[in-house]
Formats: structure tokens, sequence, C-alpha cells
């Protein structure tokens, strides 16, 4: 009986310990997260987030999690409910989230956040910053060099910074081909009323643009729709959108932002971050120009020649393409 007693005190140690043991584990796993401005269904600039995040989760085993906030004080509390969670890393996706990171920082120095997009650089707070100047400056080339009317359109969602600058840098592409070009712009307001986009883009059309890009998330399946309406030429922005549309989307100015997230939540883990801004453009193999295979065959082979040719130039920094970022 006492042997018997000894071994059932034995086994119960043994599962404490094993219970304890998995209860560590748990607490150390490596957990993020992800503030999105607007839903990861936009086939754009959040589904791309989201599909960094599912990376990070598969790659490099973690607990993630993500949260659509639309408001200052609602980026502000997710971020701390976040931080008091134990994640070690949250993503607030957009020049937006900037501020709220910076006020909540201090109290959790073991969170880092990052904002995709932005200057304000804290110990644990840092920008990633997409040059997508880059391929937008090529796609204004080539919509100048293959323009009919002479007048092209942009259609953003609301007038920040990062938006503003992409179509400066689509303007300036087009302008270094073709000097007389006429390039128009429109926004909407929000990052979701396709409705509102797909007006805004009509009206471009009708004022003689045949040639549209979009910096407008959700919002962009209006400009999308519009194009298809009235058989004009869009480009797609951030995530490669050639599919949505393969009839009407020439080209797409991509942000590989996946991988640029697990690259991130590598450094995080392995205690190498540092806080700094990080810029990843099209020298770095991080931002591209993605031509439509099934609508290739409308570029006339000098157009192409033509812009491999500022492709190279902005990659070895003879071009320098404007920015506000």
């Amino acid at each position: 009986m006492k042997l018997f007693s000894k071994v059932l005190f034995a086994f119960f140690v043994l599962l404490f310990i094993s219970s304890c043991a998995k209860e560590k584990t748990a607490t150390n796993q490596f957990r993020v997260a992800l503030l999105s401005p607007g839903p990861v269904s936009d086939a754009g600039w959040n589904a791309a987030a989201y599909e960094g995040l599912q990376r990070i989760e598969k790659e490099l085993h973690a607990q993630i999690s993500q949260i659509e906030t639309k408001t200052p004080s609602e980026f502000e509390e997710a971020f701390r409910d976040y931080a008091r969670q134990g994640y070690q890393l949250v993503f607030g996706h957009g020049f937006e989230f900037q501020d709220a990171a910076a006020a909540v920082a201090p109290n959790f120095p073991k969170t880092v956040f990052i904002t995709t997009s932005g200057n304000t650089v804290r110990p644990n707070v840092a920008p990633m910053v997409f040059e997508l100047e880059h391929a937008t400056y090529l796609a204004g080339a080539l919509a100048a060099l293959l323009s009919q009317s002479g007048k092209l359109g942009m259609v953003g969602g609301i007038e920040i910074p990062p938006v503003t600058s992409t179509f400066d840098a689509f303007e300036a592409g087009a302008q270094s081909v073709k000097p007389d070009i006429k390039v128009n712009r429109s926004f909407i307001g929000n990052w979701e009323d396709a409705g509102a986009a797909k007006q805004a883009a009509l009206a471009l059309i009708d004022q003689g643009c045949d040639f549209l890009i979009h910096n407008a998330d959700a919002a962009a399946a209006g400009v999308f729709q519009a194009a298809a309406e009235r058989n004009v030429l869009v480009f797609g922005t951030n995530k490669n959108q050639n599919d949505v549309d393969p009839q009407h989307i020439l080209a797409s100015c991509v942000s590989n932002i996946p991988a640029a997230f697990v690259e991130m939540a590598q450094l995080v883990r392995d205690g190498k971050f540092e806080g700094k801004i990080y810029r990843l453009g099209m020298p770095d193999g991080v931002v591209s120009f993605e031509i439509n295979p099934q609508l290739q065959s409308q570029i006339p082979p000098a157009v192409m020649t033509r812009l491999e040719e500022i492709r190279r130039q902005i990659i070895a920094g003879t071009i320098k393409v404007p920015s506000k970022v």
C-alpha cells in the first residue's frame, strides 16, 4: 500500500512538472499581432499584411492575432491591449498608426511596435517604409508612353503622405518621358467606399484619362469596375493585383510586404531589432513592377526596352524618384 502511495505521488509530481513546462512553453511562445485600418479581404494593402502575419505563424511558429481598427483611439487601445497580453511584436499597418505607437511604447518596453510607414522612431518603435514610389514611377512612364489622350488619372483613399508620394512619383515618371502629359488626382476620403472610388474613376475617364492608377485599398474595387465598364487600363498597387481583372489591369506596383514582415519578426524574435527607419525599395528586391502577362502583348518591344532601362537606373540610383516619406 505504501509502495502504491509513493508511485501515485510520483505520478502527480511528474504530471505537475509536465503541466508547468507546457504552461511555460505557451507563455514564452513568440506572439505577433496586426492592426489593420481596413478589411484583410481587400486584395491589396491589408491583404498583403495579413498574408505576412500568416507567414510569421507558419515559418516562425508564432502565435498570431489580427484586429481591424479605424480611429486613433482604437489604435492606441489595441496597441495597449496586445502589449498587456505579452505580445512581443505588434504591427500597425499604416502611416496613421505612428502617433499611437509612440504614445504606448514607453509603458511597454518589452513590446516592439512597427508602423508600415512614417518617421517616428523610439527604442521600441520603428517604421518600415515601403518605397512603392519606385514602381509607381515606372507605371507613370509606361502609361505616358502608351497614352493616346495625353491624360492620366489617379484615385486615392485618404490624402496622406504615403499616398500622395506614390502619386507624385507616378506623375514624375510620366513627365520624364512625355513632359506635356496631364495627370489628374482624385481622393475619396476613405479606404472602403468602392462606389465613391468608381464615381471618381468614371469622372477622370470622362475628362479623357485613358490610364488610371489607384492607392485606395478596398475601395480600389470601384476603380477596377470603372476601368472595365469604360474599357481603359489601370494599374494595381501594393499587392500583385493583375489577377483581379486580367483584361484591364496592365501591371501592378508591388511591395513584398509578407516577406518584409517575416524578416522584421525574425529580427525582433532574435533580439536584433533596432529603433530606426527601415527603408525597403526596388534596390532591395522588396518593391517590383509586375507586368500582367495577359496584356504584355499590348506593350511594344521598344517601350519594354525603355521601361527596363528606367528600372535599371532606379536600382542604380541614377534616377532619383521623388518621395515624401
